[in-house]
């Protein structure tokens, strides 16, 4: 898990997409270390440098060859004239084969994207739409209900 941030902050792709397993899906069209390099580059490429700082993790073991994790990272992302920073969650799946644990998918969920002199308040807390809208905390049906409790 910190490994993916200091190889994507060192821009290996080719490191990088060797901690996937080989056969890892990228789309519904697409699977293959090739095509995860391909997007991972297509990503990259938009911002100059980056800084991915690793939190909090979790992981639970599924059975003795998977596991499945949340990664809490707060990053920063050199975008022209812009610094942005992100608060991020990695949703994450794991497999061992061959004795090394790899990735089999990584979601990424977040909670702003904004210019660092830029306050991410309101609804709308992505002012960087690279990686989409944000998505957290509503994916969490227990955030839902509390303030739904609160509005009764």
């Amino acid at each position: 898990m910190a490994r993916y941030a200091v190889l994507i902050d060192a821009r290996d792709l080719d490191a990088l997409t060797d901690l996937f397993v080989d056969d890892v899906r990228v789309s519904r069209e697409e699977r293959g270390r090739p095509a995860m390099k391909a997007l991972i580059d297509s990503l990259v490429s938009q911002f100059t440098t980056s800084v991915h700082f690793v939190g909090a993790q979790t992981l639970d073991f599924v059975d003795d060859d998977h596991a499945r994790g949340v990664v809490y990272c707060k990053a920063e992302h050199e975008y022209g004239e812009e610094w942005i920073v992100m608060a991020i969650q990695y949703w994450d799946r794991y497999e061992r084969r061959d004795g090394r644990w790899m990735f089999t998918g990584r979601q990424i969920k977040h909670w702003y994207a904004t210019d660092m002199n830029d306050r991410p308040t309101g609804p709308t807390k992505t002012r960087w739409t690279v990686s989409g809208p944000e998505s957290l905390p509503q994916v969490y049906e227990s955030w839902n209900r509390y303030w739904a409790s609160k509005a009764d």
